[in-house]
């Protein structure tokens, strides 16, 4: 567990609300940078575009964006293990699409799909990524995460995750992720970076990827029926996955302490215990 560095409160985000999305600011922040004088020079720069959507959440309204600290740790991430296959599964207004973009697009990438099951907000995600210059290479999908999955693995576009990014619905962070284990999708050298795993949190998603191959088997023989369940079917995942998993400490756009747990497969316990 690393530790934080510190927070600098000058550029926190306004406070979380009881209601913090999907009340129209959305909306709002879209209309709030394309209405900017200087909005030409957005164009094109990812970066500036990620300044505008910081300013809003600064200035006029929190957004439920992964921010500039989390989002240093998995840039450094994507430059690091350089992916060529990255799937974002919550894309909500463009944030973390348009910077982990912008990484993976350096690092060689051979697209970026996110899977945003909100439509309203997969809109305004592509018109920022669009303004950022990066519509070419970052892709939206609309729809349930798990749909989304099964259909571009079953279309053949889909065989394999070098680096996936959770930061959607929270229950649905370990049954997605047993399903791509499921489809195959996750291989030796996948990077799995998961955000919100102190705030709010998620205790079943952190006991699976940080349990060894044993504890996982024993679990699934001791109840033949333990699954997690995507949109009412049930997914087992493969537990013969061996996970390295730690958390990075960090903080929310609006100072609060959070983390991305990040976990890396080394492959499968028969091939790595040469029984395979």
């Amino acid at each position: 567990m690393s530790t934080p560095a510190i927070f600098d409160p000058a550029k926190a985000y306004a406070q979380q609300e009881q209601v913090y999305f999907d009340d129209g600011r959305e909306a709002q922040l879209l209309h709030h940078i394309q209405s900017r004088s200087d909005v030409d020079k957005l164009i094109g720069s990812p970066k500036k575009v990620l300044g505008a959507i910081d300013d809003f959440g600064r200035r006029q309204k929190y957004l439920m964006n992964v921010g500039e600290d989390k989002g240093g740790i998995v840039t450094k991430l994507i430059h690091e293990t350089q992916p060529r296959v990255i799937i974002e599964l919550g894309g909500y207004v463009g944030y973390s699409a348009i910077l982990f973009g912008d990484a993976a697009r350096a690092a060689g990438a051979d697209e970026y799909l996110c899977l945003e099951s909100n439509a309203e907000f997969a809109t305004v995600a592509r018109s920022l990524i669009d303004l950022a210059g990066l519509g070419a290479f970052v892709k939206i999908i609309v729809g349930p995460s798990s749909d989304s999955l099964r259909a571009l693995h079953a279309a053949g576009r889909l065989s394999r995750i070098d680096f996936l990014f959770l930061d959607h619905y929270k229950p649905a962070y370990l049954p997605d992720l047993q399903l791509c284990e499921q489809l195959g999708l996750i291989r030796n050298g996948t990077v799995i970076a998961a955000d919100n795993v102190i705030k709010p949190g998620n205790p079943p998603y952190l006991a699976y990827v940080r349990s060894d191959v044993e504890s996982k088997k024993r679990a699934y023989a001791s109840d033949p029926h333990a699954t997690g369940t995507t949109d009412g079917a049930a997914v087992r995942g493969n537990p013969n996955l061996v996970y390295q998993s730690e958390l990075i400490q960090s903080f929310e756009p609006t100072g609060i302490p959070d983390g991305i747990e990040v976990t890396m497969c080394l492959g499968t316990n028969d091939a790595l215990s040469g029984t395979a």
